[in-house]
C-alpha cells in the first residue's frame, strides 16, 4: 500500500488535473507532498515502533493512511488534496518501518527470514510497477479519485490480519524520545528533499534550491553530531556503522536512484515517444515484476552471502541499463525494452530482498524499528534524489540535443529520447559503482563464517540455515555506555554493539569482548 501509492497516483494525475483545474507548475506538488512527509518523518516513525507495542503503532498508521486516502478521494481543490497527500506520507512514515520492524523481530529463524524478506522484497520492489497497472486501470474504467478509494481495501485486509495475527505488548525497557535528533533529522530530510524536487523545476543554481540542499546538509550533519551525545538517540549509531549494514544501506540508496528513474523514463518513452495508453504502458512493466517476483524469492534459497547477491544484483541492473541507452524513436518494444527489463527485474530482486534482510539483522530488539525506517528512508530519499537529478540531467541533454540539430516532424520525439538515454547512461554507472561497493564493504560467506564463530553479531545469509547454532549464554551485566569489538577480534571495520541485553540476528549469538575479562553475551 506504501510503495503502490507513490506511484498509482502519476497514472491519475492528468485526470487529477482536469477535474481539480490546477496549473501545470503545480501538479509536481501532489507526489512530492508526499515524498516530502515520509522521507523526513520516517526516523520517528520507526522510534515510535521501538516506544510503544508495534502492532498498534501498525494499526494506527494503516487507519491513519486510510482515512487520508479518503480525504484525498473527496478533494474538491488542489489544496485538499496536496494536504491529503502530505498526511498520506506522514501516516506511511510510521506504518512502513513498523510494518518492517514486525518482520525483522517475527521472522528469527534464518531459513524462515530468508523466506519472510525475499516475499518482502518482491512487495517492495513490485509495488511501485503494480502501481502503474493499477492506476491505468482505475483512472480508465473507473475515477482518479478510486486510486485513492483503493487504499480502503487494502487498509481493511491488512487491519484484519494485524488484528488476527500479529502479537502486540510494549517493550520492557523502551527508549525515550530523542526530540533534539527528530527535529534535526526531519528538518534536514525535509530540506534535502524538497532542494531536489525544486531543482527540477527552478534549476540547481537556483537561490532556494542551493540553500534547502546546503542547510539540509547542515542541520543532517548537526544530527550526527547530536546523536553522538545524548542518551537516548533516535538512531543509534551502532545501527549504521556495522559495515555490513551500512553497505547493504548504501545498495538500497543506489538501487533506489536507478529503479525510480527507470519507471520515471520508460513510462514517459512508452506513452510519449511510441504512443502506448496508460494501461498499456503499466501492462508492459508485467515482465519486469514477475523477474522481481522469482528472484527475490531465489535469493532466499541460493545459499549465497550477501556480498555475492547484492554484487550481482547490481552488476545486473548495470547491464540491462546499458542495454537501455540504445534505444530509438524506432526501436522496438520486443528487441530494445523487453530484454533490459528481464534483466533488471532479476538484478533489483536481488538486490532488494538480500539488502532488506542484511540491513535489519543484528540489530538490538529494540532497535529494529529505527533500523527499518532506514530502509524505508535510503529507498524514498535515492528515489527522490534519482527522479529530480536525472530529469534534470535527461531534460538538459533534450534541449542540447535539440540546439545541436536541425528541427523536423521527429526532433521533439528523437530529442526526449536522447535525454533518457543519457538518464539510463548514468544509472548504469551508479549501478556499477554499486558492485565495487558491494565487494568492498559487504562481508564473503567466509567472513560471515569468521564471523559468527568468533561471535561477532553478523546478518544471517539469507541462505539455507546453519546446520547448528551455538546457544545464547547468559546476559551479561549491562555496562554504562556501548564498547567496540577490537578489530583484530575480526580482521574487519569495529563493529558497534548495544550497551545492555540486546537481542541479535537469528541464530547469531551477539558478544562484545572486553579487554581483561571473558566473553560477555
Amino acid at each position: 500500500m506504501v510503495v503502490l501509492d507513490a506511484t498509482i497516483v502519476n497514472i491519475a494525475l492528468p485526470s487529477a488535473q482536469q477535474a481539480l483545474g490546477f496549473a501545470n507548475s503545480d501538479r509536481q506538488w501532489v507526489v512530492t507532498a508526499y515524498a516530502l512527509s515520509f522521507g523526513s518523518l520516517l526516523l520517528v516513525g520507526g522510534r515510535l515502533g521501538d516506544m510503544f507495542s508495534r502492532k498498534w503503532v501498525f494499526i494506527t498508521g494503516l487507519i491513519g493512511f486510510a482515512i487520508a486516502s479518503a480525504i484525498g478521494g473527496a478533494a474538491g481543490s488542489f489544496l485538499v488534496l496536496v494536504a491529503a497527500r502530505a498526511l498520506q506520507g506522514a501516516f506511511g512514515a510510521i506504518l512502513a518501518p513498523a510494518a518492517l520492524g514486525t518482520l525483522a523481530s517475527t521472522f528469527r529463524d534464518p531459513r524462515e527470514r530468508g523466506r519472510a524478506f525475499g516475499v518482502y522484497g518482491s512487495v517492495a520492489a513490485g509495488g511501485g510497477a503494480v502501481g502503474l497497472i493499477l492506476g491505468g486501470v482505475l483512472t480508465q474504467y473507473l475515477s482518479w479519485r478510486w486510486c485513492l478509494y483503493v487504499n480502503l481495501v487494502f487498509a481493511a485486509v491488512a487491519l484484519v490480519g494485524a488484528l488476527a495475527y500479529i502479537r502486540g505488548g510494549r517493550p520492557a525497557n523502551p527508549p525515550r524520545m530523542d526530540w533534539l535528533g527528530a527535529v534535526l533529522a526531519c528538518a534536514g530530510l525535509f530540506l534535502v528533499v524538497f532542494g531536489f524536487s525544486r531543482a527540477e523545476t527552478a534549476g540547481w543554481t537556483a537561490a532556494l534550491t542551493l540553500g534547502s540542499l546546503v542547510l539540509g546538509v547542515v542541520l543532517l550533519a548537526g544530527f550526527v553530531i547530536a546523536e553522538q551525545r545524548v542518551r537516548h538517540p533516535l538512531l543509534p549509531l551502532r545501527v549504521i556503522l556495522d559495515r555490513t549494514r551500512g553497505g547493504s544501506y548504501v545498495a538500497l540508496f543506489i538501487s533506489g536512484i536507478a529503479i525510480f528513474g527507470t519507471f520515471l523514463f520508460l513510462t514517459f518513452y512508452l506513452q510519449v515517444v511510441k504512443g502506448e495508453s496508460p494501461l498499456n504502458t503499466g501492462l508492459l512493466f508485467l515482465p519486469m515484476i514477475g523477474c522481481i517476483l522469482i528472484s527475490s524469492n531465489l535469493a532466499s534459497i541460493v545459499g549465497l552471502a550477501p556480498r555475492a547477491l547484492i554484487a550481482a544484483g547490481m552488476l545486473l541492473g548495470a547491464g540491462g541499463m546499458a542495454y537501455l541507452t540504445q534505444v530509438t524513436v524506432t526501436s522496438s518494444y520486443i528487441s530494445a525494452v523487453l530484454p533490459a527489463l528481464l534483466i533488471l527485474g532479476l538484478g533489483f530482486g536481488l538486490i532488494f530482498a538480500t539488502a532488506i534482510n542484511t540491513a535489519t539483522a543484528g540489530v538490538a530488539r529494540e532497535d529494529s524499528g529505527v533500523a527499518s525506517a532506514m530502509v524505508n528512508t535510503m529507498q524514498q530519499v535515492g528515489g527522490s534524489i534519482g527522479t529530480s537529478a536525472l530529469s534534470t540531467i535527461a531534460l538538459s541533454a533534450t534541449a542540447n540535443y535539440l540546439i545541436a540539430h536541425h528541427t523536423g516532424p521527429l526532433a521533439p520525439a528523437i530529442a526526449a529520447t536522447h535525454g533518457y538515454t543519457i538518464a539510463f547512461g548514468v544509472s548504469a554507472g551508479l549501478l556499477a559503482l554499486g558492485v565495487i561497493l558491494a565487494i568492498v564493504m559487504l562481508p564473503s560467506r567466509r567472513r560471515l563464517a569468521e564471523l559468527r564463530d568468533a561471535g561477532v553479531a553478523a546478518p544471517a545469509a539469507p541462505g539455507p540455515a546453519p546446520a547448528a547454532a551455538s546457544p545464547a549464554a547468559p546476559a551479561a551485566p549491562a555496562q554504562p555506555q556501548a564498547e567496540a569489538i577490537p578489530v583484530a577480534l575480526c580482521g574487519c571495520s569495529p563493529v558497534i554493539t548495544p550497551a545492555a541485553g540486546s537481542s541479535s540476528g537469528p541464530g547469531i549469538t551477539r558478544q562484545a569482548v572486553r579487554p581483561g575479562s571473558g566473553a560477555g553475551t
